[in-house]
């Protein structure tokens, strides 16, 4: 038996027994692995200082109204003191960057495409709300275009920025990003709820599957099997741990949770619909590139009448 403390003698002689221990190793090594979680961890976050950034010199009532509504949730219960600040056609993005910089504030609150006619193409963020969620580490809010909500169509502030009784927090890798979860927490009104949801790539998984089963040594039936079930684990038992967590503080939201494998932009764009989601929280920033988070931007250009806090 293989006590703990005890080395194996460095020997050029191999083990009698390489069958025998070695698969032992790697089953022990596997179960530990399995067995380790990565707990969330609670750290309140306050919004008490948002800056608003327009390009109307005066922004319309309504619009101030519905965000005063909107933001007034904080977890302190008091309402997010907005600032207001207008660019003209003139304020390049460095510029704007200075003004940022000096107001020192906890949110910025936006929408895409200022002084820009790209508003009316359903494409793209514009090079200030781009510039802003990769250079700042300052969340942005970013809220539907005023010039895109067509009244007829029954799309205004009056109805998409009612509240946040509906909170959505969207990852690819959920176990252990605690920033995402507070954040989303910090803007959930109290006694609304909190969906952590994580998709695992369906495809991607199954190319994994697709190589292994070439391998002749290794058995494609428990691949098949155990695989999708370990990488939902991870996130599922982090999901699980946010709910206690938040529960033991006596923190009034409901939290529920939603891991699945599948097409993550499809699968995230029917459950914000299903849910009727207010709030969606994302992460933009990614550490291997400049280049906005692969799954943020999609979603961002896709969900332009639902506001998306952008960290």
């Amino acid at each position: 038996m293989l006590q703990h403390g005890y080395s194996l003698p460095q020997s050029p002689t191999p083990s009698p027994y390489p069958l025998l221990l070695m698969p032992n190793l790697d089953q022990f090594e596997s179960e530990f692995r399995a067995a380790a979680r990565t707990p969330y961890e609670y750290a309140p976050i306050s919004l008490s200082h948002g800056l608003l950034i327009t390009d109307m010199a005066s922004p319309d009532r309504a619009l101030l109204e519905n965000l005063a509504r909107f933001l007034g949730v904080g977890r302190d219960g008091k309402p997010i003191d907005l600032e207001h600040i207008s660019i003209d056609a003139t304020c390049n993005v460095r510029e704007l960057l200075a003004i940022v910089a000096e107001k020192k504030v906890e949110m910025l609150v936006t929408y895409r495409n200022l002084h820009s006619d790209a508003w009316s193409w359903p494409h793209s963020l514009g090079d200030a709300v781009d510039v802003l969620t990769q250079i700042t580490d300052i969340p942005v809010l970013l809220i539907p275009n005023p010039k895109e909500l067509d009244p007829q169509a029954g799309a205004d502030y009056g109805k998409q920025m009612q509240n946040t009784d509906v909170v959505m927090a969207i990852t690819d890798h959920l176990a252990g990003d605690h920033r995402l979860v507070n954040s989303a927490v910090a803007l959930t009104q109290p006694g609304g709820k909190l969906i952590l949801s994580h998709v695992e790539n369906d495809e991607a998984v199954q190319r994994i599957i697709d190589a292994i089963s070439k391998i002749p040594s290794i058995d494609t039936d428990t691949v098949a099997e155990q695989l999708p079930r370990q990488l939902l684990k991870d996130p599922l038992d982090y999901a699980k741990s946010c709910q206690d967590v938040l529960q033991k503080a006596n923190v009034d939201i409901t939290v529920e949770h939603s891991v699945t494998l599948g097409h993550r932009l499809k699968d995230h764009l029917q459950l914000i619909e299903q849910h009727n989601v207010d709030l969606l929280v994302l992460n933009t920033k990614d550490d291997d590139q400049l280049a906005m988070h692969g799954l943020a931007y999609p979603l961002a250009v896709e969900l332009r009448n639902t506001p998306l806090l952008m960290l």
